[in-house]
Order: structure tokens, then C-alpha cells, then sequence
């Protein structure tokens, strides 16, 4: 069985609806997914829908940001509860504190004399949580920049002039909202980021699992990362890290996937809590 747990929808920073992701899942083979959108849960009940259809199996998952010391980390969340309205008001916050960013954002922007128009990222979003990515591709529609990748290396990257850091939110506090709606925290692609001190810090407050296959990982860190989570006991997830449109990514789904003894560990984790 081909097991993909880190796909994204429109709803988030993604260009396809949850029935289109689970299709896609589909015709590349895969058994199981996880939808796992940046801070929301919005494409949840519809994805599980069509991979109940299409027999799909699709676990109900997060991808929540936070920050230590400046630095973005992402956490992974496995199994939730999404539908717990403490959770959810969390995540109503986490939507309007996005918003404000992406206002910020723009304002430097705009001092950068790139008249973009806030409205014009809202258009772009839509009903989806508002990142960095729609900024990008109103930078691109506009004319001010030639593609996404020029937008995130000249402007919105980490260090750049319009760079604003995500949501306050410490890492301690996501892990323990996602065990308070009884899911499985890991820490998101840690070879893109997270420094060896950072990975320690985060086993000590209590993760659960890393994700050990990601596009940004070679060999090397794969079997790094996987000796990491022997040593301390933790589960391993993996995926494509698939988004779709300007990322260019198309061909990562299917192509980075675990095996499903991963989702049966996770089960009998679960179990054992």
C-alpha cells in the first residue's frame, strides 16, 4: 500500500479542491493520505467524503505554524479531532492573525514601491486561509516579478525586505493542542529549517514523530532523520508535500510516499495513549 500524508487543497496554500487532491491521489496509485493544510480544517469533511467514494483512505490532519526564536517551524498533526470547537476556535484566531500578516506584508511592498492591492491577495485567496503563496501570485499576475520563485527569493522569503515571520504560536503550544484533540504531533521536513538544537527541543517537549521522506530530503538526511526517531522512540510520517499550479510539483505525488506500517504504528500509538 502507497501512503502519502502530507498533501495540501485549495483551502490553504494549494491550487486543487479536496475532491480533485484525493482524485489525483488516486490515479497515482496511492491507498492512504493525509490532508494537511496550513491552519485549517476546511477541506477535511469533503476530501474524507471523496476518498470514502474512491476509496481512498484519508486521515484527518494540520499543518500548524509556529516560530522558535524567529524561526518557522511546522508541526504536523495526525488523527485530530478537527471538528473539536476549542480547536477550531484556535484556528479562527490563527486565520485572522494570517490576515493581518498578509497586511503587512503588502505594506512593505508597497514601501517598496510595488503598489500591490491587499484586495487583490483576497481575491486570489478566496475561501482560503491567506499565505504567502496568493501574495506571490498577485506579484506574479501583476507583473512585478517573472514567477512564484522570484517572488519568495527577492521579497517573501525568510531575510528578505518584505519578509513578515508567521503566527506566534510556540512549538509546546501545538504540540498540546494537537493532543488535546487526540492526534499525533510531527515535526514538518526539519531539513529545510530546524537546527540540531531545535530538533532536540522539540523531542524534549514531547513530538511524537518526524516526517523523514520529503522532497527536501536526500538520502543522506533520510537516514539521518530516521536514526534520529530509532533513538528516541518516535514515529516516522512522509509524503510529497504536494501543492500543485506554481510549484511546479505535479510529478511529486506518488512519488514520495511511506510504507503503511507507518499509519499502523501511528494507530497503535494512539491506542496505547
Amino acid at each position: 500500500m502507497k501512503v502519502d500524508l502530507h498533501l495540501h487543497t485549495y483551502y490553504s496554500d494549494g491550487v486543487y479542491s479536496p475532491t480533485q487532491v484525493v482524485m489525483k491521489a488516486k490515479e497515482n496509485g496511492l491507498d492512504v493520505i493525509s490532508i494537511v493544510d496550513h491552519d485549517t480544517t476546511n477541506g477535511l469533511e469533503e476530501a474524507i467524503e471523496a476518498g470514502k467514494e474512491l476509496g481512498v483512505e484519508v486521515i484527518p490532519g494540520i499543518e500548524l505554524s509556529s516560530n522558535i526564536n524567529g524561526t518557522d517551524i511546522h508541526i504536523l498533526g495526525y488523527f485530530i479531532d478537527w471538528k473539536n470547537e476549542n480547536f477550531q476556535v484556535y484556528l479562527r484566531i490563527f486565520r485572522e492573525l494570517r490576515i493581518q500578516r498578509a497586511k503587512r506584508i503588502v505594506e512593505k511592498l508597497n514601501a517598496l514601491n510595488i503598489p500591490v492591492e491587499f484586495e487583490s491577495v483576497v481575491e486570489i485567496a478566496k475561501d482560503s486561509i491567506i499565505s504567502r503563496v496568493h501574495i506571490a501570485t498577485a506579484l506574479v499576475k501583476q507583473g512585478f516579478v517573472n514567477d512564484f520563485y522570484e517572488a519568495f527569493n527577492k521579497y517573501l522569503g525568510v531575510g528578505c525586505p518584505a519578509y513578515e515571520k508567521n503566527i506566534d504560536l510556540s512549538p509546546r503550544k501545538a504540540i498540546r493542542l494537537i493532543s488535546e484533540v487526540g492526534g499525533l504531533s510531527f515535526i514538518a521536513h526539519p531539513g529545510k529549517l530546524i537546527s540540531e538544537i531545535d530538533l532536540a527541543n522539540l523531542i524534549e517537549l514531547g513530538i511524537d514523530g518526524i516526517e523523514v521522506i520529503h522532497p527536501s530530503h536526500d538520502e543522506e538526511l533520510i537516514r539521518y532523520y530516521r536514526s534520529i526517531a530509532n533513538e528516541y522512540f518516535l514515529l516516522e510520517s512522509g509524503g510529497s508535500d504536494f501543492h500543485g499550479g506554481v510549484r511546479n510539483d505535479e510529478h511529486n505525488i506518488g512519488n514520495y510516499t511511506v510504507p503503511y506500517k507507518f499509519v499502523k504504528m501511528m494507530k497503535q500509538r494512539l491506542n496505547l495513549k
